[in-house]
């Protein structure tokens, strides 16, 4: 859930043990709460690309309420401004990221008064966000001729506390712009070396939003295993690359393509078990190599199972609806090419 979503985990982040191994992307952005639905509620969601909507109003109401509480004179007048001015204000997908992501009026407040430069930049960075809905809808588009069992939410674009890029929620798709607000002239004297890592730039909204668009897709909601959890994060970047363009997770994925088969050997040891710390989650814990390479070996696996396959839809709609990871992985024939090198003990796992 891309809570995205960095890789150095750029989409769902949620940073420090207090957010927990939510990354937001968070915790396991894997859209459960909006997902879990029975046959008979999914049949009544929305096929229809171009009818899903995407919601600004929550980014305007934000400014209204910034500029408010700029003229504040104590924390609690300014807490009272944001609640009544925004969060009270806010759409059902605002709604909905405060219970997930947000929390409370004062988790907002500090985090503006902890950056209060960077939130001082959306001003310039919110009226880029209603023209790129027709960058975003042409990948919803793409998604429906990909796959014509698609649903499409609404779309949600929001500002929290710098602990999510990207969920889902009962509403919709639910996109935190503050972590994809950072623009060239960005004043980034506030932030510690893991945000300056993880922020991203508005232009990478359409992937955020593609990610999270195939996440809403995905038939499994609770995944128990490393592999699991890593191909469901994994084959959201790869099929939203696929409908949107943009990789999401570069500076992740340069790292992978230059330390693969390390990577491998390593993943294939753990892949089975239910510690996702190593691989996902990771937030700012990862210090010598780039968070959640788990979306990286998900992306792999994944891109290898589409790749050999003869029928690319159907590929396409057993990535979406896999519920045996283990079967998925074997027919992607990813380990082959690392076998050689190990005695074909890759094989064996």
């Amino acid at each position: 859930m891309r809570e995205t979503r960095n890789i150095v985990s750029r989409k769902k982040i949620a940073k420090g043990a207090g957010a927990g191994a939510a990354l937001a992307l968070g915790i396991l952005c894997l859209c459960a709460a909006a997902r879990a639905q029975d046959a008979s509620g999914r049949a009544k969601l929305n096929g229809n690309p171009d009818a899903a909507k995407f919601v600004t109003s929550d980014l305007n109401n934000f400014l209204h309420a910034y500029a408010l509480a700029s003229h504040a004179t104590t924390d609690a007048e300014k807490a009272a401004i944001y609640q009544r001015e925004y969060l009270d204000k806010g759409s059902p997908g605002l709604k909905d990221f405060v219970d997930a992501r947000i929390k409370s009026v004062a988790n907002l407040v500090h985090a503006i008064d902890t950056h209060p430069k960077y939130y001082a930049s959306l001003q310039s960075v919110i009226p880029q966000v209603a023209p790129m809905e027709p960058a975003m809808r042409a990948s919803f588009r793409k998604l429906k001729e990909l796959y014509s069992d698609a649903v499409f939410p609404d779309v949600y674009f929001l500002v929290g506390r710098m602990n999510s890029a990207g969920t889902t929620g009962p509403s919709g798709l639910l996109i935190g712009l503050e972590m994809d607000a950072k623009t060239a002239t960005t004043d980034m004297s506030e932030m510690d070396n893991w945000y300056k890592a993880v922020l991203g730039s508005p232009d990478h909204l359409p992937g955020i939003v593609a990610h999270e668009l195939i996440h809403y897709q995905q038939a499994t909601t609770d995944p128990k295993t490393l592999l699991a959890a890593s191909i469901i994060e994994g084959s959201a970047d790869f099929v939203g690359q696929m409908i949107s363009g943009q990789n999401i997770n570069t500076t992740a994925y340069a790292y992978g393509d230059a330390h693969e088969a390390e990577l491998w050997h390593e993943f294939s040891t753990e892949m089975n078990g239910t510690d996702f710390s190593h691989w996902l989650y990771q937030g700012d814990k990862s210090k010598d190599r780039p968070a959640d390479l788990g979306y990286y070996m998900g992306y792999k696996i994944t891109q290898a199972y589409y790749e050999r396959a003869e029928d690319k839809k159907q590929a396409l709609r057993d990535i979406l609806m896999v519920t045996d990871f283990s079967a998925l992985l074997r027919d992607s024939h990813y380990a082959d090419k690392f076998a050689s090198a190990n005695g074909g003990e890759d094989l064996k796992k």
